[in-house]
């Protein structure tokens, strides 16, 4: 491979105004940069970026561990991360936490002992030690989707999609389709966005006047199974619910699974809407109702702020709004033709 020497040597110019090329320095003439970047593309040279991080103590790399890589949403929310990282000139490196507090841990340490610049986190539980440690030890951190609360203020960043006035336009559509027993299949309780949906959609049937009673609230874990196990249980119950809300995407076609098995029809027999609107849900049969976060802007502005951190500028939290997508699942008129 070709040394820096060796481009030094091609372009006729000095091993220090090579360097100044490559890091884009202002200082060197447009007749010796034009030199320089000919001679590295005659040589096929490239930099070593092990040995440009030990001079910089930056290694242009981001880390992002995500909850579940097979979630059709964090899939969604790494592609953007990915996406704006590179325009902005970092690499990215991918943990899947598959929703295990122990794997966050593993790849939270690997990340930090290969020295990132900075760590995007969707945390899958409300904080280990680990974790806490890692957000309160001085590495650029940014919490994207979840976040772990009760950090001493100012804390990490979070960027989010506050879905709460989503949840209670869902709750009124529901209730003007004449639904007045409304169940949900919620998060683990450990996670923000678990917590966060349970009170939201216990707040909006509040304002109705309807309950939420403890046999209406299934306990999920953000994966399919669950869901299916919830809406098998809600569906044996001597009064079940007449509209179910699934707190994420996985868990919706899990009760879609059991509604099924049970030789039940959506919306027929019983009204499914979900949390995290996927592109398949227009394809299902019916098209499922949802609630739809800015995924893309999400992870690209949980970039910029992190970003933001590691070169010394302020980073703030920012509030994405959900929306409500209607569609068919829960009763609603078929489009007019």
């Amino acid at each position: 491979m070709p040394s820096i020497k060796d481009v030094a040597a091609e372009a006729g110019v000095s091993v220090a105004t090579v360097s100044r090329v490559l890091n884009d320095h202002p200082s060197v003439s447009p007749d010796a940069r034009s030199r320089v970047l000919a001679a590295v593309a005659a040589l096929g040279y490239r930099p070593n970026a092990v040995a440009r991080s030990l001079r910089t103590d930056q290694t242009r790399t981001l880390g992002l561990v995500i909850s579940d890589v097979l979630n059709p949403y964090f899939t969604t929310l790494a592609r953007s991360v990915e996406e704006e990282a590179r325009a902005l000139g970092y690499s990215v490196i991918i943990g899947n936490a598959d929703e295990r507090p122990d794997l966050q841990d593993h790849h939270v340490r690997t990340l930090l002992d290969r020295r990132i610049d900075g760590l995007l986190v969707s945390p899958t539980d409300g904080g280990s030690p680990l974790m806490l440690d890692a957000a309160r030890g001085g590495t650029p951190m940014v919490f994207v989707d979840r976040w772990i609360p009760g950090l001493d203020a100012p804390g990490p960043p979070v960027v989010r999609a506050d879905g709460r006035a989503a949840v209670r336009e869902l709750v009124r559509h529901l209730h003007g389709l004449g639904h007045r027993r409304l169940a949900i299949i919620a998060g683990p309780a450990a996670t923000t966005t678990g917590s966060e949906r349970v009170a939201a959609f216990r707040d909006a049937l509040g304002e109705l006047g309807l309950a939420l009673p403890d046999a209406y609230i299934g306990q999920g874990d953000f994966q399919a199974e669950s869901g299916r196990r919830a809406t098998e249980r809600f569906l044996a119950l001597p009064e079940p619910p007449d509209a179910v809300f699934a707190a994420d995407n996985l868990m919706a076609l899990g009760a879609l699974d059991a509604i099924r098995e049970r030789g039940l029809r959506v919306p027929g027999d019983i009204a499914l809407a979900a949390f995290d609107d996927i592109p398949w849900f227009v394809h299902t049969d019916p098209p499922i109702t949802a609630i739809a976060q800015p995924t893309g802007e999400l992870g690209r502005a949980a970039v910029r702020a992190l970003v933001d951190l590691i070169e010394g500028r302020p980073a703030r939290s920012v509030d994405f709004p959900a929306r409500l997508v209607v569609r068919r699942s829960c009763g609603e008129a078929p489009p007019v033709q």
